[in-house]
């Protein structure tokens, strides 16, 4: 993985070192309430262990970066091309520690993912990125990044016994738009 530095954040490779930080910040109800179903809560440090060593790995993450501030990995980001006919997409996704929200951490850490996109995977057209409609701090993230809002998709994931709408957005190769 490469190492993409910015102002605020540097995003590099995940290493098992990394475990007891992304325990503790990925231990907070206030962060699971936000991502997709299969993030365990609570998040303990065997979690962190196995995430931050093999498994993130696995074909089906795509590449994953920490997301670094002052030499701490503060949360992931991952860009999981599509596989098949859809090989052109790539889905992001991301979070942080709720102590590093509203620094314009994340809108910088999907910037340098998405600039990264472009010259690492060629045959990505679009990445896109679903959302709950219900996180509009993320809805303000993934717009200052340069994505557009692409589709209202109602009741299309059901989270916790509950049946949720997404809102998709996504941004697109220059040269294919």
């Amino acid at each position: 993985m490469p190492v993409l530095a910015g102002e605020r954040c540097t995003l590099r490779a995940l290493t098992s070192a990394d475990a007891p930080s992304i325990a503790r910040h990925a231990n907070d109800a206030a962060v699971v309430r936000n991502l997709f179903e299969g993030f365990p809560h609570p998040y303990t440090l065997a979690h962190a262990e196995a995430w931050c060593g093999p498994q993130h790995r696995e074909p089906q993450y795509g590449h994953v970066f920490a997301i670094d501030v002052a030499g701490e990995a503060v949360g992931c980001l991952g860009v999981m091309p599509q596989p098949g006919f859809l090989a052109c997409n790539a889905m992001v996704g991301y979070w942080i520690g709720q102590a590093h929200w509203g620094r314009g951490i994340a809108a910088e850490a999907l910037e340098l993912a998405t600039r990264w996109a472009w010259d690492a995977l060629p045959r990505l057209t679009r990445l896109y990125a679903p959302i709950f409609v219900r996180n509009a701090a993320s809805q303000r993230v993934v717009e200052k990044a340069g994505y557009q809002r692409e589709a209202l998709l109602p009741r299309s994931m059901i989270r916790d016994g509950q049946v949720l709408d997404i809102v998709q957005y996504a941004t697109y190769r220059e040269d294919h738009a």
